[in-house]
């Protein structure tokens, strides 16, 4: 007989997925979003929240809602090969090239550099990222304590920190709200959507989703309906929390020009702030803050990644893939933050669309029957718009087709020209099911 939930259960779960979502660029970017959105940072920060919250807890919920064990069964409902693809560029952009790594550079970054000397050699942040990193490695060899610790203990204790900067300044705001840079002038709503493609958490979204729900069935919960229940009530924990610290860290953001003007990343904002309320005491409370965040989604993001690609390649432990993703994350966060974020935007661009519509496309499921060609031509069309926003993003457009998907597609020109196309290619996908439904019958 099946388990029901406790609330402290539901609770707890609520906590831990918060704290694997709330990491380095849930921090950094409100604060980015808010400083340049100024006076237009409600309409900015909606379509940030819809992208940075409402999107994950579609993630979790739709990989409950599928059935599926993992991100590749799921994508794979398209075609196998698409399914390994996207999965393992998915779990490389929010592992060991991207995300990950990120982690160890902002805690560096606002956690640890600010006490150091202005000029100082790599070896602080080497020094720093083998010990936060070494950390990350021991708690996920240890994946039976994950909820305890991160559900219990560290994320009430960073509740309490980032709650007591956030109340501080939201009751004794910096200065008024400026006016928005030329970048949000127009269309903030869009910009802010796209700003939350760089929390990475609606890719996550699949990764988490696969912790949680083996969380709850090891708590003795089975049955899709309570699965998807169990992860509804603790999604909405979460989500609730993140929409609260987003529009709080934003508006923070926003009141905060008048005192330190337009400063070029969210760590340094973020320190401004605490500062000018706290003095060095401020830098402390900050440090611990990112340094907490960062951690617990390390911790999560590095034991996904490992199981993921011990499912790939047998042979190697779990044990070494975490160790070797440890390693490589290391590494690869002493390149820079703002070095990782630059390279990071335009792969996120190109591939977020295609996670927005494989959500999608699983609770649509049962509509079209699972017919993949559904699948096949709706993510076909996505990935053709979106690749043209990702060369956007470096800064390679090919202005002849740039001008003609502008003439010819809504809302290309504000980063969301994928949509329509994506519904269109469903659409198509459908009658080609039929018409080859329709022509089998006829040779049979």
């Amino acid at each position: 007989m099946t388990k029901k939930e406790s609330f402290t259960f539901i609770i707890a779960i609520g906590f831990m997925l918060f704290a694997l979502f709330f990491g380095a660029g849930n921090l950094i970017f409100p604060v980015m979003l808010g400083q340049s959105a100024g006076t237009a940072i409600w309409s900015a920060n909606a379509g940030f929240v819809i992208t940075g919250v409402g999107l994950p807890l579609l993630g979790v919920l739709a990989l409950g809602f599928s059935g599926k064990s993992d991100l590749r069964s799921l994508a794979s409902r398209a075609h196998p090969i698409f399914g390994l693809i996207f999965t393992t560029i998915l779990y490389l952009a929010i592992g060991p090239l991207f995300a990950i790594p990120r982690t160890g550079s902002v805690s560096f970054e606002i956690g640890v550099k600010p006490f150091l000397p202005a000029h100082v050699s790599f070896i602080p942040l080497l020094l720093f990222t083998v010990l936060f990193f070494g950390i990350t490695c021991y708690f996920a060899l240890n994946t039976s304590k994950i909820v305890d610790i991160v559900g219990r203990i560290l994320t009430p204790l960073l509740l309490i920190f980032i709650g007591i900067l956030i109340v501080t300044a939201v009751i004794h705001p910096m200065g008024k709200l400026s006016m928005p840079t030329e970048y949000y002038m127009n269309h903030s709503f869009f910009k802010g959507f796209q700003e939350g493609y760089l929390t990475m958490d609606t890719l996550a979204a699949f990764v988490f989703g696969i912790i949680v729900i083996q969380a709850i069935k090891d708590k003795g919960i089975s049955g899709k309906g309570k699965i998807m229940m169990t992860c509804l009530k603790a999604g909405l924990i979460a989500a609730g929390l993140l929409a609260i610290i987003y529009t709080t860290l934003s508006f923070i953001g926003a009141s905060s020009v008048e005192e330190l003007g337009i400063l070029d990343n969210g760590a340094t904002i973020l320190a401004g702030v605490s500062h000018h309320y706290f003095g060095q005491y401020g830098r402390i409370l900050l440090g611990f803050i990112v340094v907490a965040a960062c951690l617990t989604t390390s911790i999560g993001l590095i034991s996904s990644s490992a199981i993921y690609f011990h499912k790939m390649f047998p042979m190697v432990s779990y044990k070494l893939f975490t160790i070797i993703l440890s390693i490589v994350s290391t590494i690869f966060a002493n390149v820079g933050l703002m070095k990782l974020i630059s390279i990071s935007e335009p792969i996120l661009v190109a591939i977020y669309p295609l996670a927005i519509c494989l959500i999608f496309l699983t609770f649509f499921h049962s509509l079209f029957k699972g017919k993949s060609e559904v699948y096949i031509c709706s993510l076909l069309f996505t990935f053709i718009i979106s690749v043209f926003d990702g060369l956007k993003a470096t800064g390679i457009q090919i202005h002849s087709i740039d001008q003609l998907l502008s003439r010819i597609i809504p809302l290309y020109t504000v980063g969301m020209g994928w949509l329509l196309p994506a519904i269109i290619g469903g659409i198509i996908g459908y009658i080609i099911s039929m018409l080859k439904r329709k022509k089998h019958k006829c040779n049979n």
